[in-house]
């Protein structure tokens, strides 16, 4: 029978009766020792007074110290350890991490001064920009700093009432992040919606110095501030939720580029969101299948896109619904300007993530998040076909299967995950060798030590899509040059005259918008009709 350690130390009766029982003994009986030590026991029961309510403990006994010291006792399973209070800081901050060391009384005194020297204390839009300056922010903050102080209701923002909105996001949002997404979005949102950033990107519009040929334009500047929405929910919404978190917000590059706008003068050299020439190409690509121009494409226009390079059938898995928003992709068998944004990027830039997620998800049919080898021959077989109507003998499907799993090298055999294909690198072989043909004899014709070389190498270039639209605006512009310029009977000047170079934006900004405007003119009377 084992006694706790505790019970030997504080009871010096019941020592004494141990040693009582082994003295002049080299052992003590087991059968002798349990039953002395139980009646022993009943009896300091016995003894023992009974506690009254509210009777405090008495204090423990001190006993004198012996001069041989206590031999350690093993570890008894029946001891019962005393809970550790362990203080854990906190790690979680959904608003950003708090900087003791900030003076946000300093700053809002820096405000006040800047409102007196305006006239009435009243800030416009425009003088707006001084203030988001005084407040550390990027000039093109001036406009949801405006609406979220309620400027869009009278038209001005007093120094009282913007001092009291920027007072009170101070004490509850601590980054830049969770700040834009307080000014950016609906009242008790946390998250922001497409429709939210209308309001800047229009500000973008009317004040930009690399967007001024636009004003002659005004009814082309929906398509403008639609295509940004489109690439900024592309590049930054990760969780494809339609809602823009702080940490999607925290995890991409938007607030540094919306930073750059006010440095940079040609928007253009802000590839990333912004471009007009990226804008222009994905424009000019959507108006060559919208055949009757209402703003909608059919499955039997998209597939006109690149001259039939995409399969029938992944044109019908995104008509299905797998990668579009709303219902009137499903319902109606349309996409809209917006849906096509999403499906030019991905079809040029398969190396993006977003891309390849968009493609998995298409050639994902039953939707259970794996490629089985059923629905990679499903695609395969149409590619097949056209290669047979095209006079090329087609690789067997086995022999191919082969080769992309060697090419992927899946974790689990006989099913090709999104994991798999983001970690080998060579998501865009894989998704051409089953829906484009055109891309997938590309490939088959390049030296693979070459394909090798691209993978590996790890220095930043232009991605796909950034190389993609820099050609076709090349190739755009081209051709309305030589289309003015013949409509002026100077045909054989062109000729010899040489390419204007990209640096010029000013002459190509007039070319295009006008252009443009003959576009947005049909477009207008055919949504007034």
């Amino acid at each position: 029978m084992m006694i706790k350690e505790t019970s030997l130390r504080r009871d010096p009766d019941l020592r004494g009766e141990l040693a009582f029982l082994a003295r002049g003994c080299d052992f003590v009986l087991p059968s002798r020792f349990k039953k002395r030590l139980k009646s022993f026991q009943q009896t300091q029961i016995q003894n023992k007074p009974e506690k009254k309510p509210g009777t405090p403990l008495p204090p423990p006994a001190t006993f004198a110290s012996s001069p041989r010291p206590l031999s350690p006792v093993p570890h008894v399973n029946n001891v019962v350890n005393a809970t550790l209070s362990i203080n854990i800081p906190r790690f979680y901050f959904p608003e950003g991490l708090p900087d003791a060391c900030s003076n946000h009384e300093q700053t809002l005194s820096r405000i006040e001064t800047a409102f007196m020297d305006i006239e009435d204390q009243k800030a416009d839009i425009y003088e707006m920009g001084k203030i988001a300056k005084v407040c550390g922010c990027p000039l093109y903050w001036k406009t949801p700093m405006f609406r979220a102080a309620g400027g869009e209701r009278t038209g001005f923002v007093s120094a009282q009432s913007f001092i009291a909105m920027w007072r009170k996001l101070l004490s509850n949002h601590h980054d830049d992040a969770s700040k834009f997404i307080c000014l950016l979005a609906k009242p008790s949102c946390s998250y922001l919606e497409q429709d939210d950033f209308v309001p800047l990107l229009q500000d973008v519009v009317d004040t930009h110095p690399g967007l001024t040929f636009l004003k002659d334009a005004p009814e082309f500047h929906s398509r403008y501030i639609t295509t940004v929405i489109q690439r900024i929910f592309y590049t930054v919404n990760r969780s494809w939720s339609g809602k823009i978190t702080a940490t999607e917000i925290r995890k991409s590059n938007f607030l540094q580029t919306l930073a750059l706008l006010e440095e940079e003068e040609d928007i253009n050299q802000i590839t990333d969101y912004f471009s007009y020439e990226h804008f222009y190409v994905i424009y000019c690509k959507f108006w060559e299948l919208d055949s009757d121009h209402d703003l909608y494409i059919s499955q039997a226009d998209l597939s006109r896109y690149n001259d039939q390079a995409s399969s029938n059938r992944i044109i019908e898995r995104i008509f299905s619904g797998a990668v579009t928003r709303g219902k009137t992709v499903q319902k109606e068998g349309r996409m809209s300007y917006a849906d096509f944004v999403w499906f030019l990027i991905s079809e040029e830039d398969k190396r993006n993530p977003t891309s390849i997620e968009y493609w998995f998800r298409c050639m994902d049919v039953d939707g259970d998040g794996v490629l089985s080898m059923y629905e990679l021959e499903y695609f395969y077989e149409e590619q097949c076909d056209r290669m047979e109507a095209m006079g090329i003998e087609p690789l067997p499907f086995h022999d191919l299967l082969c080769q992309m799993l060697d090419l992927v090298k899946p974790a689990n055999d006989g099913k090709i995950t999104l994991r798999d294909l983001k970690r080998c690198r060579m998501a865009h072989i894989f998704y051409d060798t089953f829906f484009n043909l055109e891309k997938y004899l590309d490939h088959e014709q390049r030296d693979p030590f070459a394909v090798q070389k691209d993978v590996e190498n790890d220095s930043p270039e232009p991605s796909d899509w950034d190389r993609f639209a820099a050609e076709e605006y090349e190739t755009l512009v081209a051709e309305e040059s030589a289309q003015a310029q013949f409509q002026e009977g100077s045909f054989e000047d062109y000729e010899t005259e040489e390419p204007a170079s990209p640096s010029e934006i000013g002459n190509k900004g007039k070319i295009v918008t006008s252009s443009l405007s003959e576009k947005c003119g049909k477009l207008q009377s055919v949504d007034e009709e």
